[in-house]
């Protein structure tokens, strides 16, 4: 089959999860033997994965990465389109306006833009490229996020084809009840026009019946998993080899409202009084980071409290390997794919129960994101007894191997092929 995908992110260029599980169901879409041209919304050119072939706006295809093992039947099943706009995974009408003031406005030499208005940017991105739809052959499209609703709309009307939205977060999910209303439209307009909708979670399925009044049949929920990389292993060995007295207990995520970074830094407040011996470190970058470090100042533990900034690639699989705990307090958290991430490197998981991946998880431990002493009383248990961290570690194991990139593409592969069938059927 034929995927028209449009995307906000993918490796190397990430800010999100939403980049993460691109990758991880394009790779598995293409072991399955599907083709599919990936559109997103940049200018610059993004380093091909290793079973893709990158077609930059220009038009001058490339290969930016030699295939790995196993992968070279994959190279050329799947094309990143880049299409020229400031958009970035996560914006909002201030970081956009601060991205176009800064290094983000050279794209005004090259290329038409609004300005200022987040919005008007993203129509303008859907126009550009849902223009793709005139010049390639595909069966169906899948649009991931509110930003690609436009375009995906447009190459709809184009082509005739039918639309599959993939539901990886909401606006409630990233702004509680102080929504954007232009964004919630948007998401609106693309719940009430796709042909099917895919959510990564049933939380997201229900969060989209109750707040768009969408009809639940329209819905099919498919899990996010994780990509397994030779790094989670050598690390889990090196880790194994170098035990510590000190703990680490890790956050890493966007510093916002969404991911409970608040939550974090009081329940460390509380472990430290208990085990004054524990670091904790908040890896990520975002609009909440300032407070985040005047809180810990305040509440007197920057000694034991660093901030890393935004990580990267090896950066995060070193994070990992280095952590005795990861802790994911969100508020609201359509699935999650951190947890699976840090589990890969045999790291036990504390997560808020308001998250899509406690559907999948029964072995982690779970929390109320707003409860600090739950949070702080399940840090202290883990770090004290290796007994209940040894166990949470080998279930954990035994979790993961059921949780493959190639069980979700070969659901949503069969959503695509019923979507095909019924907008086919008299």
């Amino acid at each position: 089959m034929r995927i028209l995908m449009f995307g906000w992110e993918f490796p190397p260029r990430m800010s999100g999860g939403l980049g993460t599980a691109c990758f991880g169901m394009t790779k598995a879409l293409a072991g399955l033997g599907h083709r599919i041209l990936f559109v997103l919304p940049q200018a610059e050119a993004t380093s091909a994965a290793p079973f893709l072939n990158l077609v930059p706006a220009f038009g001058i295809p490339f290969s930016g990465a030699d295939p790995e093992d196993g992968a070279a039947d994959l190279l050329g099943r799947l094309t990143v389109r880049p299409v020229p706009a400031l958009l970035n995974p996560y914006l909002d009408a201030g970081r956009y306006r601060d991205l176009y003031l800064s290094g983000g406005g050279r794209f005004r030499d090259a290329t038409p833009v609004y300005g200022l208005d987040l919005i008007a940017e993203v129509t303008r991105y859907g126009r550009a490229a849902g223009a793709v739809a005139c010049h390639f052959s595909f069966d169906v499209i899948d649009a991931n996020g509110w930003m690609t609703v436009p375009a995906a709309l447009i190459a709809r009307r184009i082509s005739g084809k039918p639309l599959v939205l993939h539901v990886h977060s909401l606006e409630y999910d990233r702004s509680g009840e102080n929504v954007n209303p232009e964004i919630r439209a948007m998401e609106q307009e693309g719940l009430d026009r796709a042909d099917r909708i895919i959510a990564v979670s049933h939380r997201t399925k229900r969060m989209i019946e109750e707040r768009y009044g969408t009809d639940p049949g329209k819905i099919a929920v498919v899990h996010n998993a994780v990509t397994r990389t030779e790094a989670g292993r050598i690390y889990r060995a090196e880790r194994r080899g170098t035990p510590r007295k000190d703990k680490m207990v890790l956050f890493l995520g966007r510093i916002t409202f969404q991911k409970g970074p608040d939550y974090f830094v009081e329940a460390a407040a509380r472990v430290l009084k208990i085990l004054p011996d524990v670091t904790f470190v908040m890896a990520g970058a975002g609009n909440m980071m300032g407070q985040m470090i005047e809180r810990v100042g305040e509440l007197g533990i920057g000694a034991r409290f660093h901030f890393t900034g935004f990580l990267q690639g090896e950066e995060i699989e070193r994070i990992y390997s280095l952590s005795d705990l990861y802790v994911m307090p969100s508020v609201s958290e359509p699935f999650g794919i951190s947890p699976l991430e840090a589990m890969l490197y045999d790291v036990p998981v504390i997560l808020s129960r308001q998250s899509g991946v406690a559907e999948l998880l029964k072995h982690a431990l779970r929390v109320n994101f707003w409860d600090v002493g739950e949070i702080a009383g399940k840090i202290i248990a883990v770090l004290k007894y290796p007994v209940l961290a040894g166990e949470m570690t080998v279930k954990a194991r035994e979790e993961l191997r059921k949780i493959r990139w190639e069980t979700a593409a070969e659901r949503s592969a069969e959503i695509y092929r019923e979507t095909v069938a019924s907008a086919k059927a008299p």
